[in-house]
C-alpha cells in the first residue's frame, strides 16, 4: 500500500502520496480534473520556473523576501529547469480557466524542494511557503499569461524559427540548382506558359521568407508581460517597482527583450498577442500545405501521373501493392497544417472569451499555441531532411511535357493574333498533334519561323525574349 502524508489547505485535510513533491492543491486538482490525456507541456513548466526565479530575485531586491528564502527558491527553480522533476507536474490541461492549479503545482513543488534542501518535512511549508513566498507579489491571473508568453517566445526562437530557416534554405538551394530546367507552368491545374523548376521552387522559399517576417512581427506582442498585475491588473499586494524589476530579471534569464505590458487590464482581460501569434502560425501552416501539396501533385505517378519530381523512397507505401512508394512526408506536413489551423480556431475563440478583468481560457490557449509551435518546428525539420534534401527532377518527363504543351501558342499571339493562335491550339488538341505539327498543317507559320518564335526559354521573362 502506498504511503501518504496529510496536508492541510483552506478546504481542510487531504492525503498526498508521501514521495511526491506536489501538495494539497495539486492533489485536489488531480482528483477533480481527471479529464483527457493532455498534460501541461514541459515548456510551461520551464517558463514558470524562470518566472518564479525572476520574481524571487525581484522580491529580494525590493526587500519583500529575505535573501535566504530567495536563494532557496532560486535553487529550487534551477532544479526544475534541469528537468529533474518533470514527473512532479502531472496536471491535465483541462483545469480552471485561470490556470490556478498549475500555478499552485509549481509553487508547491518549489516549497517542497526548499523543505528537502533545508531538512524539514515535505508539506510543512517551511522555510518556504507556496503562497506566502513562492507566490509572493503574484497571482495565477498574471503569472499564467506571463509564463505562456515566455514559453511561446522560447518555442518560436529556439525551435520554430531555426527549423523554418533551414527549410527555407533547403528550398532556396533547390531553386538555385534547378535554375536552368525549363518546365511547363500550370494555372487552374491546366497547362500554362513555361517557367523554370528553379523559379517554381524560389516561390516556395519566398513564401517561408514572408512567414518568418510575419511571425517575427507577431512575436513583438508576446514580449509584453503581465507580471506584477496580480489579481485584476492593479498590482494589489505587489510592491511598487515589482513589475519592472521582475521583468528585467526575466530579460536577464532569457536574453529576450521582454517589457512590462503598458496596460495590464488589457493584457490580463484579453490575450490578443497570443491570438495574433497563433494567426501567424496559421498562415505559415497554409503556406506549408501549399508547398507540400504542390510537390505531391508534381510527383504523382510514377507512370500514370505527372511525375516531374521523384521523391525519396523512405519506406514501403502499401501492405498489398508491391513497389508502391507514397508521399508520406507530404501527408504528415499537411496533417500538421490542418491541426495548426484547428488550434487557431480554438485559440481565437478562447481569446475572444475574456470577461471583465480575466480571460478564463488560459490553459486552452497555452496548450494549443505551444502544440502548434512544436508541430510546425518538427514538421519543417522532417520535411526538409526526408523530402526536400532528397527530391530529384525527372528531366525527361519535364522536357516531354514542355514539348507537348499547347500553352506555347502564347508565343505566337504577337504574330498571329489571339484568335488565330487559339485556333492553332484547339486544332492541335483535337487532332493529337504537337503545336509545331499543327502550325505547319494549317500553314500559319513556316517551320523556321515556328522554331525561332516558339522557344520556351524566351518565355521565361521579359529579359529573355531576344
Amino acid at each position: 500500500m502506498a504511503e501518504f502524508r496529510i496536508e492541510q489547505d483552506a478546504l481542510g485535510q487531504i492525503a498526498v502520496p508521501a514521495e511526491q513533491l506536489w501538495g494539497a492543491q495539486t492533489q485536489r486538482a488531480l482528483e477533480h480534473f481527471a479529464i483527457g490525456r493532455e498534460k501541461f507541456p514541459p515548456e510551461m513548466t520551464e517558463a514558470y520556473a524562470l518566472l518564479k526565479k525572476a520574481c524571487a530575485r525581484a522580491n529580494a531586491a525590493l526587500g519583500r523576501l529575505d535573501e535566504a528564502r530567495a536563494r532557496l527558491i532560486e535553487s529550487a527553480c534551477d532544479e526544475i529547469l534541469s528537468g529533474a522533476h518533470a514527473a512532479q507536474f502531472p496536471l491535465p490541461v483541462w483545469i480552471s480557466g485561470s490556470g490556478t492549479q498549475f500555478n499552485m503545482n509549481v509553487n508547491e513543488v518549489i516549497s517542497n524542494l526548499c523543505c528537502r534542501a533545508s531538512g524539514t518535512p515535505l508539506g510543512g511549508k517551511a522555510p518556504v511557503h507556496p503562497n506566502d513566498h513562492a507566490n509572493l507579489s503574484q497571482s495565477s491571473n498574471d503569472t499564467f499569461p506571463a509564463a505562456t508568453h515566455i514559453a511561446a517566445v522560447l518555442g518560436v526562437t529556439r525551435r520554430l524559427t531555426p527549423a523554418l530557416e533551414t527549410l527555407r534554405d533547403a528550398l532556396a538551394a533547390r531553386a538555385r540548382d534547378w535554375a536552368d530546367i525549363v518546365k511547363i507552368g500550370r494555372t487552374h491545374l491546366q497547362d500554362a506558359t513555361p517557367l523554370t523548376l528553379g523559379q517554381e521552387w524560389s516561390g516556395f522559399a519566398a513564401l517561408l521568407d514572408d512567414n518568418l517576417e510575419r511571425i517575427g512581427d507577431a512575436l513583438k506582442g508576446t514580449f509584453r508581460l503581465t507580471t506584477g498585475g496580480t489579481a485584476v491588473g492593479t498590482g494589489v499586494n505587489a510592491p511598487p517597482g515589482f513589475a519592472e524589476a521582475a521583468t528585467m530579471e526575466i530579460v536577464a534569464l532569457t536574453s529576450h527583450p521582454f517589457v512590462v505590458a503598458p496596460n495590464k487590464f488589457a493584457a490580463q482581460g484579453s490575450h490578443d498577442a497570443l491570438v495574433a501569434l497563433s494567426g501567424a502560425l496559421r498562415v505559415l501552416a497554409g503556406s506549408l500545405k501549399k508547398i507540400a501539396d504542390d510537390i505531391r501533385f508534381l510527383a504523382c505517378g510514377p507512370r500514370a501521373g505527372i511525375a516531374e519530381l521523384i521523391l525519396p523512397a523512405n519506406e514501403p507505401g502499401s501492405s498489398i501493392m508491391p513497389g508502391k512508394v507514397n508521399p508520406t512526408q507530404v501527408e504528415a506536413l499537411t496533417m500538421i497544417a490542418l491541426q495548426v489551423s484547428a488550434n487557431d480556431v480554438a485559440i481565437g475563440m478562447g481569446g475572444a472569451g475574456g470577461r471583465l478583468q480575466m480571460n478564463a481560457y488560459k490553459p486552452l490557449i497555452a496548450h494549443n499555441l505551444l502544440q502548434s509551435i512544436g508541430l510546425l518546428a518538427d514538421g519543417c525539420a522532417c520535411f526538409r531532411r526526408h523530402l526536400v534534401e532528397g527530391v530529384r527532377p525527372n528531366a525527361a518527363r519535364i522536357a516531354e511535357n514542355v514539348e507537348r504543351s499547347l500553352a506555347l501558342a502564347t508565343a505566337l499571339v504577337p504574330i498571329l493574333g489571339y484568335d488565330k493562335a487559339s485556333t492553332l491550339a484547339h486544332h492541335a488538341a483535337a487532332n493529337d498533334l504537337s503545336l509545331r505539327e499543327a502550325a505547319l498543317a494549317l500553314d500559319f507559320v513556316s517551320a523556321e519561323d515556328f522554331d525561332r518564335l516558339v522557344d520556351p526559354r524566351k518565355m521565361l521573362g521579359p529579359d529573355r525574349r531576344d
